[in-house]
């Protein structure tokens, strides 16, 4: 039950019944989704849920959460719907969340035993007074032999934007966190009709716009590459869903970002209306940038041709 924190920084947290909502989006993985469970099982921080949203799986994955719903001193929550993404599996989950903080572990991922403990550490350690200007937590990643993935944050707490942290740092690799859950109900996912992908990303730095997170330089993911992972195919995901994959970048021309990550965006943006059948003097008058866009036309012609050639041979 959730409990009278000191980090109660907003009514709305009175709602909640959990400090943490630990939400897993899955699609046929019932071959790895074992992992969050035995990480779930043995967390010394006990005050969350597991929320489960299958995304019209056809294996024995329902049968697996029902067996360990019996078994577990946890509660576990279940939820089946028709495929229609992972995004829209996230959008459901956070209307159906019951913690204060949301944390995405994907199915095919563990973590550490203090994970949730950790996490409720640090975000209890920003002052009650700042709080309100963050959404969450983040962290880094480990693969399975306990080597750092990615770069590490330029300090072992840096309280600053995202977008502002990959401006000023650079810094990249897998990294992961929780939002609140109040703040991703500020912040769905676009559900297109037809097309089952959207970049998460824009989600991100839409929330970074407006919040800042607390980077911390600990180890609590255990991050597994997967041949049948969704990184795997990303490109040929992207190009069979051109008109969310164009809404992305067409969104993020929005954003505030360097001369150098705008030229690499209207790039792709180009790139996608071209997979998208979108015309030119469509693509250039809804970039936002009319002359950048135009003289980079050529450039993204060439990706776009590539990416014909790709699908081509696979």
């Amino acid at each position: 039950m959730y409990q009278q924190y000191g980090g109660n920084d907003s009514k709305s947290t009175n709602s909640y019944k959990y400090k943490f909502t630990v939400f897993t989006p899955t699609y046929n993985r019932a071959h790895t989704i074992e992992r969050v469970y035995e990480s779930l099982k043995v967390q010394t921080f006990r005050d969350f849920e597991w929320l489960i949203v299958d995304d019209g799986s056809l294996d024995n994955t329902r049968d697996l959460i029902e067996f360990w719903k019996k078994e577990a001193n946890f509660d576990i929550h279940y939820i089946y719907k028709n495929n229609g993404g992972k995004h829209t599996a996230i959008n459901r989950g956070v209307q159906e969340a019951q913690g204060e903080l949301f944390l995405i572990h994907d199915s095919d991922d563990s973590c550490i035993p203090e994970t949730l403990e950790r996490f409720n550490y640090h975000w209890e350690s920003i002052p009650l007074s700042k709080r309100h200007e963050f959404s969450g937590v983040t962290v880094l990643c480990m693969d399975t032999k306990g080597k750092l993935v990615g770069d590490k944050f330029p300090e072992d707490i840096c309280d600053l934007s995202p977008m502002k942290m990959n401006a000023l740092y650079g810094i990249r690799g897998e990294k992961w966190g929780f939002h609140k859950t109040d703040v991703f109900k500020e912040f769905p996912f676009p559900e297109i009709p037809g097309e089952n992908f959207f970049a998460e990303g824009l989600i991100w730095n839409k929330m970074a716009v407006k919040y800042k997170i607390r980077h911390v330089n600990e180890m609590l993911r255990i991050y597994e590459y997967t041949s049948d992972g969704l990184s795997a195919s990303l490109l040929k995901i992207r190009i069979m869903n051109p008109v969310s994959t164009r809404y992305y970048y067409k969104e993020f021309n929005r954003l505030p970002v360097p001369f150098k990550l705008r030229v690499k965006n209207l790039i792709n943006y180009i790139r996608f209306s071209l997979h998208g059948s979108v015309s030119i003097r469509s693509t250039v008058k809804e970039s936002g940038f009319f002359l950048l866009t135009i003289l980079l036309l050529p450039v993204a012609y060439f990706f776009y041709q590539k990416d014909l050639s790709i699908l081509k041979n696979s």
